[in-house]
């Protein structure tokens, strides 16, 4: 009897280890420990910072401190704020958080989740930051009627797991993409009252790229990337002939280097499942172009501090710096994710047991004559007829992304 005890006990203690492991799984590509933790702050316990339209917010503390965090919230109270963004006391919170997404979030991914954050999670009683906004945008109440206009309420969480099959494998895709991944958060254009214009593959307009931050988040329909490129930018930040930069590094970093493979795999799977899709362009449409200054004027800086990483033709170089051919940031018509490339650097993402590669900042190397006719080479080079950028536009650049 005493031995079928122990062997009762070590069981449960393996189901609730297995639960609480699934848990920090969800939280982690869901990027609740991200969004939810300052740089050089205690783990969940908020003060991250996020610019919006309306002025700073900060994350909250979603430790299980009784006083600062959500160590009084019912596994209801918890259900309510991740999946319809509605806080323990009735007010809504900002979609700052992607709730709409995470509505799609199973029971037992959400379960889990509350298992993890209330016994797997230390405890911190970190107060929680006043946001940053004008007391004329401050109330809360508008955004009642912002989730009835935006928010599918009734939408139906999506199954979590998969069996055999490849059909299977692009519905977890998903489930992942579309509800815990929330890339449609970045990837997706934004309307009016900066509401997401999808949530699902049911729009074209889904994961049709967008700017974001002064970045671009490229189209994830109709991509050309293999299954095995979009596998290794997620898992690793970069391909053979490809890298991530500016916020989608954090992402990695933080996020999704912490799939499985197999999870990498299906949302390889699902994007590529949306390949025949009807996109929004990318790209500039081709035109003639007039220009002020010779893009050639350029040639010369490029090959000077570009070519020895990039090569002459711009192929880059197998598994370090990535190609400029076909690549988002050149071809998208906002100069911006460009300039802040060549001004401030890039850097892809370290992970486990991969190194990152830098590319230096060349805005206090080059003159901003020499600024402009590098980046209109590169445009002209591989931009597929983007026109020219002044030197007004590039002041006006400099000054937005600072």
């Amino acid at each position: 009897m005493r031995i079928l005890t122990v062997v009762i006990a070590s069981l449960l203690s393996a189901t609730v280890s297995a639960a609480e492991s699934q848990g920090e799984y969800i939280a982690r590509i869901s990027d609740c420990v991200a969004c939810h933790t300052a740089e050089g702050g205690a783990a969940m316990a908020g003060g991250k910072k996020f610019p919006t339209p309306v002025g700073d917010i900060f994350s909250t503390n979603i430790t299980p401190d009784k006083t600062h965090g959500i160590g009084n919230y019912s596994y209801d109270d918890f259900e309510k704020a991740v999946r319809k963004g509605i806080a323990k006391d009735g007010h809504p919170l900002y979609p700052a958080m992607p709730y709409p997404s995470y509505a799609k979030l199973s029971d037992e991914d959400v379960q889990a989740l509350y298992r993890y954050f209330m016994h797997d999670v230390a405890p911190s009683a970190v107060a929680n930051k006043e946001n940053n906004i004008p007391w004329l945008l401050s109330p809360r109440w508008p955004l009642h009627l912002w989730n009835w206009l935006f928010t599918d309420a009734s939408a139906t969480p999506s199954a979590s797991h998969t069996t055999e099959g490849s059909a299977d494998l692009v519905k977890r895709g998903a489930y992942l993409v579309e509800g815990p991944g929330h890339c449609g958060s970045c990837h997706t254009p934004r309307g009016i009252a900066m509401q997401e214009k999808a949530y699902t593959r049911d729009d074209d307009v889904y994961l049709s790229g967008a700017m974001i931050d002064g970045w671009y988040a490229p189209s994830l329909r109709g991509t050309d990337l293999s299954e095995q490129a979009l596998t290794s930018l997620l898992l690793t930040g970069k391909s053979k002939h490809a890298a991530v930069s500016g916020s989608m590094a954090e992402v990695v970093s933080q996020s999704t280097q912490y799939l499985t493979d197999e999870d990498a795999k299906a949302i390889a799977q699902y994007l590529l499942s949306l390949k025949g899709a009807k996109t929004e362009p990318t790209r500039a449409a081709a035109k003639t172009v007039a220009w002020s200054n010779s893009p050639d004027a350029g040639k010369v800086i490029y090959n000077r501090y570009c070519s020895t990483c990039h090569g002459l033709e711009g192929k880059g170089t197998d598994d370090n710096a990535p190609s400029l051919v076909n690549n988002p940031l050149i071809m998208v018509d906002d100069p911006t994710p460009l300039y802040r490339v060549i001004s401030q650097g890039a850097e892809t993402p370290t992970t486990r047991g991969n190194v990152s590669f830098k590319m230096p900042a060349y805005g206090g190397m080059l003159k901003e004559s020499e600024m402009r006719d590098v980046i209109n080479y590169v445009r002209k080079s591989w931009g597929e007829g983007n026109g020219e950028v002044t030197q007004e536009e590039l002041a006006g650049l400099k000054k937005a992304s600072h």
